[in-house]
């Protein structure tokens, strides 16, 4: 669990509010959910712990406006919500690197149709998505670009939270 707690230091040190409680009903993510920007965990029904990386990187590429609205069951319905898939994703692989942590912390098989193991063997090799739209959010940019924008190289971060 040093992991978990590392994770959890990590998203509250950035601004995203996580609190512990018991979750009733389904909820998207075993024992995680959204509800007006804060993440809400139920240890007893939290079945992947660095699923938790992925929910906060849906809350930060939001733009800062809609944070407070974020909640779990209006992700799918959001009018961006591929590109905000994608930079989830991305956005969560460049928070383990940021915290040594294995990204298969976060992509893990039973995730992702099961292609975490994938994507993180992509990611790793320089093949990414959704850093592109990472840069266009102003939150890091492209290796090729980076100095050109004067911004981070992704995986490193210029900000966590999209400005």
């Amino acid at each position: 669990m040093e992991s978990f707690e590392r994770a959890i230091a990590f998203i509250r040190s950035i601004g995203i509010p996580v609190d512990f409680c018991t979750l009733s009903g389904d909820t998207f993510l075993p024992g995680l959910q959204i509800e007006h920007g804060h993440i809400r965990v139920d240890r007893d029904r939290l079945r992947h712990p660095g699923d938790i990386l992925h929910e906060a990187g849906h809350i930060a590429v939001v733009p800062p406006e809609e944070r407070q609205q974020l909640c779990g069951d209006t992700i799918a319905q959001r009018d961006n919500r591929a590109a905000e898939e994608m930079m989830a994703i991305a956005w969560s692989f460049a928070a383990c690197k940021h915290l040594s942590l294995d990204p298969g912390f976060v992509l893990h098989d039973e995730g992702y149709q099961g292609g975490g193991s994938t994507i993180v063997a992509e990611f790793e090799s320089g093949h990414t998505f959704g850093v592109p739209m990472l840069q266009w959010a102003g939150m890091t940019a492209e290796p090729r670009q980076a100095e050109a924008l004067g911004r981070a190289p992704y995986p490193l971060m210029t900000c966590w939270l999209r400005p």
